[in-house]
């Protein structure tokens, strides 16, 4: 019912045309407007979001409102500068391609950074004029909530943006399935990125924009030029909000003749983090995002000892006075290709190495 509301809303204000139709000057001037608000309001709506999904205060701070801030801006000076084209013809037929807002946009958004995901892509859906219905992870949805209310107050009229919460499988679902949605975008995992297509091909068969997860390769030759430096980004990149990154380097594929080296300072960045509470200053990582992924986390470092790979750090849960869902920096080596830890996304700080002659 939220959704059918939600684009009934969004339908409505498209076809009022008071942003649709609007010159592309006003959308990039209430998208500035926006923008500024949200930075403004950086430190409360960061707050918000580490309340909801664990990231720690200094990386929700730069990626998460100021990151959306910088996202929204560009879209905005992008409005004005979607130009069309004159197709060439061989005789004296004119071809002209314009280009136009599509309609109501559903926009699908996971918990680990949704203001930095969510802003790629409501900027350019809203720049276009396009009306959106954004449905966050049940589990980080507040970020999101208030800078929807901050855009009505940078001017953008009711209805052009509306904010579902809920379930993936209902709201997600009736989402996919609605056939007054005529765009889809997903950031996500392959299974559900499977489901809404077949939600799109069972309804309107709506267009579908994908961004699924994988298994991020780090691959590391014995001549590179700084191996300090290499093993700094790597712990940064798979311990950097716990692993619950799309690109985090979670899988190193190091030559066999520097292997030893390079797993010795991995370590000592390792050792040298500081896992808690993501709102004390002195930590640098936080928390999972939620007790079911920890789970996961747990279930699948268990998999990868009882598959034969070498545990060499963590590989356990982190016990705070405060409760919470923390995992401690966890370093696998002797992987080989057809394991699990090689081959599936954990999506938290565990870093599995394999070797190449």
């Amino acid at each position: 019912e939220d959704v059918e509301m939600a684009v009934s809303a969004a339908r409505a204000a498209f076809n009022d045309g008071q942003w649709s139709s609007s010159a592309p000057a006003f959308r990039a001037e209430v998208m500035r407007k926006w923008a500024a608000l949200i930075e403004e309001h950086a430190l409360s709506i960061a707050v918000l979001g580490v309340r909801d999904n664990g990231t720690d205060i200094r990386t929700a701070m730069k990626g998460e409102p100021l990151s959306c801030a910088a996202t929204i801006r560009y879209y905005a000076e992008a409005a004005d500068k979607l130009y069309g084209e004159i197709a060439p013809t061989a005789d004296t037929t004119l071809g002209l391609i314009h280009r136009e807002a599509v309609g109501v946009v559903g926009l699908i958004v996971p918990w680990n950074f949704p203001l930095m995901i969510g802003a790629w892509k409501l900027g350019p859906a809203l720049a276009a004029g396009n009306s959106v219905v954004l449905k966050p992870s049940e589990s980080a949805s507040l970020s999101l909530i208030k800078i929807a209310e901050l855009a009505i107050q940078a001017g953008m009229p009711a209805g052009v943006l509306n904010v579902v919460t809920g379930l993936g499988e209902l709201c997600g679902k009736a989402l996919g399935l609605h056939r007054d949605v005529d765009v889809l975008a997903f950031t996500g995992s392959g299974m559900v990125g499977r489901c809404l297509m077949e939600y799109a091909a069972q309804s309107n068969m709506k267009r579908l924009y994908l961004e699924l997860g994988g298994k991020s390769a780090n691959i590391i030759f014995a001549d590179a030029a700084n191996l300090e430096r290499v093993a700094k980004e790597t712990a940064a990149s798979i311990f950097r909000n716990s692993g619950q990154v799309c690109v985090a380097a979670s899988r190193v594929i190091v030559q066999e003749r520097i292997k030893a080296l390079l797993i010795e300072k991995v370590l000592n960045y390792a050792k040298a983090l500081s896992v808690g509470d993501p709102l004390n200053m002195s930590n640098n990582t936080g928390s999972i995002a939620n007790a079911a992924q920890l789970a996961v986390i747990d279930a699948k470092v268990k998999q990868g000892l009882a598959e034969g790979a070498k545990l060499l750090l963590g590989g356990e849960k982190i016990l705070q006075q405060s409760g919470g869902s923390y995992y401690a920096p966890t370093i696998f080596s002797e992987v080989t290709a057809d394991m699990s830890l090689a081959q599936e996304e954990i999506f938290g700080p565990v870093l599995s190495i394999l070797s190449f002659d």
